[in-house]
């Protein structure tokens, strides 16, 4: 049996090695996401993802510590995306629009995609009230809702590498476009009233729809909100009939061709 010191100098220089193989790997990251953006290849390519995975799991298939070393991979893989995501991204991403345009779809897949933290407005103000939005509105009305999401949208002023999906009417107080632009990039999804009404028509979660569950009244009240949303917005992106990738690949592709904090014309 070997000495104790000794096995310990093994294990201090395999994480030698190993730090020096991560950094490598991560340069190599790098490497890529600068190839993709200079010839303009998709950033999102799951299909890759996938074909990384089970290449991983033939190599291992059988090996000592398979499951464990499977384990250590996909914490390689995951922080592979963030530095994906440090590269693409210096500030907050925050998504605005209309009920039903897409904001926590696209928010989910960036956070799978790009492993970012994400956060919901209204989940937050669900936490810190402990009700419902449907009941906050019913007990205390829309201006104390609105007061909790001015809150909570401060609350994230210091944050960074988040994707923030905003309340449908977040926006329509200047304080909290300010309060925004802080430390986010703003993104307006934008959807027909036709597919919004397809998205929430079997809600029970859409408060200001009670009652109003057509067509009329979206347009209506979308029409109310549109300057306010283009005002905010750094970057619009339509979602009627694409793919969340396809929206997300858009997203990213404007906010890396955006120059002084807009997009480009």
């Amino acid at each position: 049996m070997r000495a104790i010191a000794k096995i310990r100098e093994d294990i201090a220089a395999c994480d030698k090695e190993l730090a020096r193989l991560l950094a490598r790997r991560m340069d190599c990251i790098g490497e890529v996401i600068a190839y993709k953006k200079s010839h303009g290849m998709p950033i999102l390519q799951p299909e890759q993802e996938a074909r990384q995975r089970k290449l991983l799991a033939d190599i291992l298939d059988g090996a000592p510590y398979e499951e464990e070393q499977l384990q250590v991979f996909e914490c390689i893989l995951k922080m592979s995306k963030k530095v994906q995501a440090k590269a693409l991204f210096a500030r907050n991403i925050a998504l605005i629009g209309f009920m039903g345009a897409g904001k926590s779809t696209v928010s989910h897949c960036l956070k799978d995609m790009l492993a970012m933290e994400e956060v919901e407005t209204d989940a937050m103000i669900v936490e810190a009230e402990g009700m419902a939005i449907t009941d906050i509105f019913a007990k205390y009305g829309e201006p104390y809702f609105r007061n909790c999401e001015s809150n909570a949208i401060i609350e994230l002023q210091d944050r960074r590498q988040v994707i923030i999906s905003c309340g449908g009417g977040a926006v329509m107080r200047d304080e909290n476009v300010e309060n925004l632009k802080k430390s986010s990039q703003i993104v307006l999804l934008t959807a027909t009233p036709e597919t919004t009404l397809e998205r929430v028509k079997d809600s029970d979660e859409r408060p200001i729809l009670n009652g109003h569950m057509n067509v009329e009244y979206i347009a209506q009240l979308m029409e109310k909100r549109r300057e306010k949303y283009e005002e905010a917005a750094d970057i619009v992106i339509a979602t009627d009939g694409k793919t969340v990738i396809e929206i997300c690949e858009e997203l990213i592709r404007k906010l890396n061709g955006m120059e002084g904090g807009r997009e480009e014309n």
